[in-house]
């Protein structure tokens, strides 16, 4: 029987003490709590350190980035001189693809100085070059291609939207101002009030960008018509390369070790380089790429199958370590079960375990896919870096053609000088954001769905 009341405590050596209780709260008592509670707030400031990390890292993405999605157009008549878009006359398509896209763009400048007149807008200094350098060159070639899909049009004057140049772009989008325009050799403050004096007038919008989202990259003298069409395209494909090779053959090989392969020293060796291959850095899986399957195998640089065979032997050793711990997760006793009754190991294995396991080896298999689409700097070495304007055709020739992949043309882009192509870097970051938590959360709902807890 113990008697709770009694104040009396032994030390280490036998010694009586009385000076605690189970009621009262000793020195020692108060100094663990206090650790306790020590601990307890670094964990909480630890998350709050993370969180305020991350909100600030999604802010400033997002405030950089959101603007790409949206781009600045004017709507004018421009009158299609015959004299100038088919000098022969003769409406014949390929005798005024010669016409080059320059010809088109002096019909928008001339429509432009038409239209100023026409509304009475008075701007103080304006000159040709403001009014040549208004519209993107984009807009040319979109108003050469329009004509010579129907010459019908030549002769008349006809109601164009017009893409506008990334500086008179950035006249709404806070990256130039009537005082930097003041500066800016590509611009000027008669520019910066003309933008002003049409958006007034409605005549110049700034709306939803679709463009950037389907267009392939541009030059440097075309910021504000790059897109990340291509770049999709390229990741698309190599993912699924990465999933055709990788799940199969990382899934086959965990099960082999985990489940047939006999415990030896060939296993243990097999087993450590997998886990050391899982660590080396992703830079060393493109020198190899670039050895065995550009150099050797003499594939095509900055394709599509090149870079999806690079980070299928980045992504396997992620793939077969998720699968053994899924496999490991099987009770032993559903592997005695089936044994029991007559089951051979394969069918034990296919028809049990592995039904059994395939919520985390799915799981395991979109967060390597996740991070191979999260990769650059192996696709760097092999060429993917290259400027590319055409899309990749359809598989499985299109696994041959040039293309480019979302972080490469991240990278690409912030190499530029025009502030445009930042914009467009911090777009196609969240863009790829979005690619990369809607993979995880696949993973997330495909682990609760299928999940057994034993």
């Amino acid at each position: 029987m113990t008697d709770v009341t009694d104040t009396a405590a032994f030390g280490p050596g036998g010694e009586r003490h009385t000076s605690g209780s189970l009621l009262t709260e000793s020195a020692r008592t108060r100094k663990r709590n206090a650790a306790e509670k020590r601990f307890k707030a670094y964990g909480i400031g630890a998350i709050a350190i993370a969180i305020l990390s991350l909100v600030f890292l999604l802010t400033s993405i997002i405030g950089d980035g959101a603007s790409a999605f949206r781009q600045t157009y004017a709507s004018i008549p421009v009158t299609l001189s015959a004299d100038v878009v088919d000098p022969d006359g003769n409406r014949d398509p390929e005798e005024m693809s010669g016409v080059y896209s320059m010809s088109y763009g002096s019909l928008l400048t001339d429509s432009l100085r038409n239209w100023i007149e026409q509304e009475g807008i008075q701007i103080e200094g304006l000159t040709d070059a403001d009014l040549s350098g208004f519209f993107s060159n984009e807009a040319q070639a979109s108003l050469r291609n329009q004509v010579l899909d129907n010459p019908e049009l030549v002769g008349q004057t006809v109601e164009m939207t017009a893409l506008t140049s990334s500086r008179v772009d950035g006249m709404f989008k806070g990256r130039v101002s009537e005082e930097s325009a003041s500066r800016d050799a590509k611009t000027s403050v008669a520019q910066f009030q003309l933008a002003e004096a049409m958006r007034e007038n409605g005549t110049l919008v700034t709306r939803f960008n679709s463009s950037f989202i389907t267009k392939p990259d541009a030059s440097d003298n075309r910021a504000e018509a790059a897109g990340i069409g291509v770049a999709i395209l390229g990741s698309l494909y190599m993912m699924l390369i990465v999933l055709v090779l990788a799940l199969p053959i990382g899934v086959a090989a965990s099960i082999y070790l985990e489940e047939f392969a006999p415990k030896n020293r060939f296993t243990d060796i097999i087993e450590v380089n997998i886990s050391n291959l899982a660590a080396v850095p992703s830079i060393v899986f493109g020198i190899l790429g670039l050895a065995a399957f550009i150099n050797f195998a003499g594939l095509p640089r900055s394709t599509p199958i090149v870079g999806g065979l690079v980070l299928t032997l980045m992504t396997l050793p992620t793939i077969i370590i998720s699968t053994r711990a899924a496999l490991k997760s099987v009770p032993p006793s559903i592997r005695d079960a089936a044994l029991g009754v007559g089951a051979s190991r394969m069918q034990t294995v296919l028809h049990h375990v592995l039904p059994l396991a395939m919520p985390g080896i799915l799981t395991g298999t979109i967060i390597g896919l996740a991070q191979a689409l999260g990769e650059t700097a192996p696709l760097l070495l092999i060429g993917m870096v290259a400027f590319v304007s055409t899309y990749p055709g359809a598989p499985p020739a299109g696994f041959f053609d040039p293309a480019s992949a979302l972080p490469v043309q991240v990278y690409n882009w912030t190499q530029r000088a025009d502030p445009a192509f930042f914009e467009r870097a911090s777009g196609a970051i969240i863009v790829l954001l979005v690619f990369l938590l809607c993979m995880n959360l696949l993973a997330i709902y495909l682990r609760r769905k299928f999940e057994r807890r034993w």
